[in-house]
């Protein structure tokens, strides 16, 4: 063995001459390589070197893993799960629209939206008090905010009970949202998120916001699938609003309002239900 990491040293110190300068620490890269994989009981020492090249490698691929096991389990997947607001999208959405119920004031709509909203650090709520920062509205004080993890937010400005969130934010509360039905469904059909607003028991509309899809999206998509690997999207978002953003990269199952906090109730062998 010793003999052939000479050789080896000899053969890349030659090659790289012969192409206008000897490269010794290449050489003797070569003749380490060939010491540490050619004995048995270095092979020990061999893995955990490779591993730690290739995290660095993903790493600068701006790919992080926890632990070197994944580079021995990534042969046997089969699924990958993607997020859809910031990981197929841009994850910076903005307001799209404002729809009141029938006589209500989208102004105050979005007021009442954007102050309950001004507490949280959620995408969606930086883009309804963008929204009301670029119409020049006025957000009034608001006490006793409160966040649902996935669902949405409550808060009292005005002395005035406020939730905003997703439609079964509302309606879990009570809320009738039969006044906007048909507003939320064409909406999502669209590919928007649907964010209603309610006062106290009361609907008074609901908010559309849109994000775009990143231009990589697509051919990462159809890189996963070249490599045997099924994508599936998941989010929080209503059906309706994931499947737009589901055909424009080629994704096929959709599982969506999907919960941040529930542990998933599907497997690979699963059928979709998105």
């Amino acid at each position: 063995m010793l003999a052939v990491s000479a050789l080896a040293l000899a053969g890349w110190l030659a090659g790289t001459a012969a192409t206008g300068g000897a490269d010794v620490e290449r050489a003797v890269f070569a003749a380490l390589t060939v010491l540490v994989m050619g004995y048995a009981c270095a092979v020990g020492i061999a893995a955990p070197l490779a591993i730690v090249r290739g995290a660095g490698q993903a790493a600068d691929q701006g790919i992080i893993t926890r632990t070197g096991e994944t580079f021995q389990t990534l042969r046997t997947v089969t699924h990958v799960a993607l997020d859809k607001t910031g990981t197929l999208t841009e994850g910076r959405p903005a307001l799209a629209a404002v729809h009141p119920v029938a006589g209500g004031d989208p102004d105050e709509l979005l007021t009442l939206a954007a102050a309950a909203e001004a507490h949280s650090e959620h995408p969606l709520a930086r883009a309804i008090t963008d929204g009301a920062a670029r119409r020049g509205l006025p957000l009034p004080d608001t006490r006793d905010f409160a966040s649902t993890t996935g669902f949405g937010v409550t808060a009292t400005p005005n002395g005035h009970r406020v939730r905003v969130g997703r439609p079964a934010h509302l309606t879990d509360a009570g809320v009738d949202l039969t006044p906007a039905a048909d507003t939320i469904h064409r909406l999502q059909d669209e590919g928007h998120t649907v964010v209603a607003v309610g006062r106290d028991d009361t609907l008074l509309g609901v908010l559309a916001l849109a994000d775009t899809v990143r231009p990589e999206a697509k051919d990462t998509v159809a890189a996963l699938r070249a490599e045997g690997i099924t994508p599936v999207l998941v989010t929080g978002d209503n059906p309706r609003a994931a499947r737009p953003v589901a055909r424009q990269v080629g994704i096929r199952e959709v599982r969506a309002e999907a919960s941040p906090t529930a542990r998933p109730s599907w497997s690979a062998n699963s059928r979709p239900t998105g």
